[in-house]
């Protein structure tokens, strides 16, 4: 049974990112292995943008919640306004 392979955060990936990026342009790669180097770039670029696309989206929504309740508040219609 073989491991499951565990997904690094986005710190993690943005770090493995950097260091590929300092070897491709170290130019001390021969071509097979910067070819695999930069492969695993895209890989992490994708992974890391599709991370900040989630998190865009959160914040969205979490922001939309946040004014439609300060709305409320205001309007007198939230939590506690027969106080």
């Amino acid at each position: 049974m073989a491991a499951k392979k565990k997904k690094q955060g986005f710190e993690q990936q943005l770090a493995q990112l950097e260091q590929l990026v300092k070897e491709l342009e170290s130019g001390e790669l021969e071509l097979e292995e910067g070819v695999e180097r930069y492969r695993s770039g895209v890989e992490l670029l994708k992974s890391l943008n599709g991370s900040l696309s989630l998190a865009e989206q959160q914040v969205e929504e979490l922001t939309a919640t946040l004014q439609q309740e300060l709305a409320q508040l205001e309007q007198g219609e939230g939590p506690g306004a027969d106080d």
